[in-house]
């Protein structure tokens, strides 16, 4: 159901309404019960992959659009919409990486670009993203520079007319083997570290922007992640996103995001896993009973629906906090650790309780299970989540001592 009064009349099939609490409190609430059932129509099966009907499609439905201003083709959803919705893809389509695609999309590579671009390049390149006209990535890392973004070596050479060159390499780019346009980012100053980076907006198939193959993963093979050699590519000054220098700013505040929001489709996921399992516990029987009836088995089961919750009020917490204007960057990291590890946690349980069936592809939980583990480092791995939240807390200052009276 369109909500077009609301909506300021932008196009798009995705229903209306969510606060933070009621997404929070509501497993089943409409947003994200009528996502899963479109994306379990709409949306590939296992394998399928990406193409740019698929594309296409979740770009009618809303999806690319639900967090961009309605005066440029979006939703302007709120951050708990936009995670219900994200939450009902991962429950109804079982093509964990095309959902993964949307996300990162969308919390990346949009949040970004919607936060610093000028009007011209929001013009140029978030309009068409939203209509699914143009996939976009989200370029940082590099062969040796993942979270230490202060040690990118992609370079950004001023030229005599205000354009800069681009020269470098960047690894790991989900959707980079098939991107329209990507956000690079690169060091204008390696005197200045951090504050040296600068943030750039191009066209993926410019002249001396060339792509690797797509990397062969463990999981999620269905979103493409790829190499970005940039051989002295020319960019105007019109293609710098934000400011000179504020690259690592526009850095940090889409990551948070990603953190913090991406890890809403993992959550639909896990609900997914848990009822295979509940399934697979009724009908297996066993010395003349269900396997639900062992204790070994629902008490597993259970410990399952404890993850799964406690992950999910973690995700919601810390979009009510932005959506109060409050920083989520502790509850961003707790929701990512909790949410990626508990999601290898209860894949691994799936197969346990699919026993000998659940290590084939047949039942289709293993494959959750290596969807499951690419969690533990994108966005940061899982130490790196410990480490921002210990500093965050203070825990590696030492304690100031009494003055002696």
């Amino acid at each position: 159901m369109v909500d077009d009064e609301r909506r300021g009349g932008a196009s798009s099939d995705v229903p209306a309404g969510a606060t933070a609490f009621e997404a929070m409190l509501d497993l089943a609430h409409p947003l994200k019960v009528e996502a899963a059932a479109w994306a379990a129509t709409e949306l590939p099966g296992a394998g399928s992959g990406i193409d740019r009907d698929v594309w296409r499609r979740a770009a009618t439905w809303g999806v690319q659009g639900l967090l961009v201003p309605t005066a440029l083709g979006g939703g302007a959803r709120s951050i708990s919409e936009a995670l219900l919705v994200f939450e009902g893809l991962g429950l109804g389509c079982v093509d964990n990486g095309v959902v993964f695609a949307l996300a990162s999309q969308v919390f990346a590579m949009q949040r970004a670009l919607t936060s610093a671009g000028s009007p011209a390049q929001l013009e140029r390149w978030l309009r068409p993203l939203v209509a699914g006209e143009l996939i976009g990535s989200f370029a940082m890392s590099e062969p040796d520079a993942g979270s230490d973004t202060a040690s990118i070596t992609t370079t950004a050479t001023a030229l005599d007319d205000g354009g800069y060159r681009l020269d470098g390499v960047k690894s790991w780019v989900t959707l980079g083997p098939i991107c329209d346009v990507v956000i690079v980012f690169a060091t204008t100053d390696p005197a200045k570290g951090r504050w040296g980076i600068t943030a750039f907006v191009l066209d993926a198939n410019s002249p001396g922007l060339r792509r690797g193959p797509v990397v062969a993963k463990m999981g999620l093979g269905t979103c493409p992640f790829g190499t970005l050699e940039l051989d002295g590519v020319v960019v105007g000054p019109d293609a710098v996103l934000g400011a000179v220098g504020a690259g690592a700013a526009i850095f940090a505040d889409a990551v948070e995001s990603e953190r913090a929001y991406l890890y809403a489709a993992p959550l639909g996921a896990m609900e997914r896993v848990i009822d295979a399992s509940i399934r697979r516990a009724r009908e297996r029987r066993q010395f003349g009973a269900p396997i639900g009836t062992f204790q070994a088995v629902s008490h597993r089961i259970v410990e399952m629906k404890l993850r799964h919750e406690a992950a999910r009020l973690l995700v919601y917490k810390a979009a009510a906090l932005a959506e109060r204007g409050e920083s989520v960057a502790v509850a961003a990291a707790l929701a990512k650790l909790q949410t990626s590890e508990m999601s290898v946690v209860s894949a691994l349980d799936a197969i346990r309780i699919h026993g000998a069936e659940g290590y084939t592809e047949a039942a289709g939980v293993e494959a959750e299970l290596r969807d499951a583990i690419g969690g533990l480092a994108f966005s940061g791995t899982s130490d790196i989540q410990r480490n921002l939240v210990a500093r965050l807390l203070g825990v590696d200052r030492p304690a100031r001592r009494r003055a002696r009276g």
